[in-house]
C-alpha cells in the first residue's frame, strides 16, 4: 500500500458537485492499494499515519502527532500511485482491482476511526475534486514494501 500524507490546515471532496467529505486540521490521505497487500499491512498503514509526528510544538519542532493537535483525516483512494510511467502513458496494472482493494481501503479508514479519529472520505472509484490548503508544507510518501 502507499499512502501520501499532506499536513492540511483544511481539505476536501465533491462528487458530482456536491461536497462529500471535509475536515478542518489534520491529514489529507491519497490511498493506494497493489494486488499482493494484505490486512496486516492496511493495519500498519494506518497506524503509522495516525502515529505520524508532524505537528509543530511550542517549540516550532516537528513533535506532535494527530491526536496532539485534535486532526482529523480526509481519506481518498488513488489507484494512480501504482503507476507505471516507463512511457509517456502511464500504465495502472500494477494497482489493485475493486475487490481487492475496497476492503483495504476500509479497513484502513475503519483502524483510523477505530483509533479515534474523525475521518472523512471520497468514494472508492468515483469522478472527485479534491481541495486542500497545505500547511507547510509537509507531504510525505508512505509505502508498505520499505515500513
Amino acid at each position: 500500500m502507499r499512502a501520501v500524507v499532506t499536513r492540511v490546515s483544511s481539505a476536501s471532496v465533491e462528487i458530482d458537485g456536491e461536497l462529500h467529505g471535509s475536515i478542518d486540521k489534520g491529514f489529507l490521505v491519497l490511498l493506494g492499494v497493489a494486488p499482493s497487500d494484505t490486512e496486516a499491512q492496511a493495519v500498519r498503514l494506518a497506524d503509522k499515519v495516525c502515529g505520524l509526528r508532524v505537528f509543530e510544538d511550542e517549540n516550532g519542532k516537528m513533535n506532535l502527532n494527530l491526536a496532539s493537535v485534535g486532526g482529523e483525516l480526509l481519506v481518498i483512494s488513488q489507484f494512480t500511485l501504482f503507476a507505471d510511467c516507463r512511457s509517456r502513458r502511464p500504465g495502472f496494472t500494477g494497482a489493485a482491482k475493486p475487490d481487492i482493494a475496497i476492503p483495504l481501503y476500509k479497513l484502513f479508514i475503519e483502524c483510523c476511526r477505530k483509533a479515534g479519529f474523525r475521518v472523512s472520505t471520497g468514494k472508492f472509484g468515483a469522478d472527485m475534486k479534491v481541495a486542500s490548503v497545505n500547511d507547510g508544507p509537509v507531504t510525505i510518501l508512505l509505502d508498505t514494501e520499505t515500513l
